[in-house]
C-alpha cells in the first residue's frame, strides 16, 4: 500500500525560506546591525590566523571593541553571566573579523568546526557554557547550520590583561 502526503506551504514561508537560503553571512551580520572591526596586530609574537589546507585556526581573541569598553574582570564576581555572554558575543565578532581578513569573504566558510571558550571565573563558578553561548549563538545566527560546532567551555583563574573571555576557533573553508 502506498501513501501520499501532500504538504501545502504558504507563499510567505517559501519566499522567506528562499531569502534565508540565499542570504550571505555578511548580509546576516548587516541585518543584525554588526559591522566587523578592523583587525589590529597581535599583542605578542604570533599571528591571528593560520590557514593550512581548508582549515583556518584562529588564535585566542578577546572582547575588545572599538565602540565600547573591553569587558574585563571575573565573570561571576565582577561581571554577571549576561555581561559575560555579551563579552563572548563580542569575541565572536572579533574572530569573524580576523577570519574575513584571512579568507576575504565569509561566504567561503563551509563549517565552524571547533570553539574553545575560556572564561575568567572564580572557583566554584559553573556557568561557563552559558557565557560561551554568546559566541556560539552568534555563529549560528550568521552561518545557520554550518555555524553549529564542537565546543569546550572552561574556566580560568585569569586571562591576559584581565579580559573576561578568550575564545579560539577552527573553521573549514572552501579550498
Amino acid at each position: 500500500m502506498r501513501f501520499r502526503v501532500l504538504v501545502a506551504l504558504s507563499p510567505a514561508l517559501v519566499v522567506t525560506g528562499l531569502a534565508a537560503a540565499q542570504s550571505t553571512p555578511e548580509a546576516r551580520l548587516q541585518a543584525l546591525g554588526i559591522t566587523l572591526p578592523a583587525v589590529g596586530p597581535p599583542l605578542a609574537n604570533y599571528v591571528s590566523a593560520v590557514r593550512t589546507g581548508n582549515l583556518v585556526f584562529l588564535a585566542g581573541h578577546g572582547p575588545a571593541q572599538p565602540w565600547g569598553p573591553t569587558a574585563t574582570g571575573t565573570v561571576g564576581r565582577d561581571l554577571t553571566v549576561e555581561q559575560g555572554y555579551q563579552a563572548a558575543r563580542n569575541v565572536a565578532i572579533n574572530l569573524l573579523a580576523s577570519l574575513k581578513a584571512e579568507i576575504g569573504d565569509l561566504a567561503k566558510v563551509r563549517r565552524i568546526v571547533k570553539v574553545l571558550g575560556m572564561v575568567n571565573a572564580p572557583a566554584g563558578f559553573g556557568q561557563h557554557p552559558e557565557v560561551i553561548n554568546g559566541c556560539s549563538d552568534l555563529l549560528v545566527e550568521v552561518f545557520g547550520p554550518a555555524g553549529k560546532h564542537a565546543r569546550s567551555a572552561v574556566g580560568m583563574v585569569s586571562l591576559p590583561r584581565n579580559i573576561s573571555v578568550e575564545i579560539e576557533m577552527v573553521v573549514e573553508v572552501e579550498p
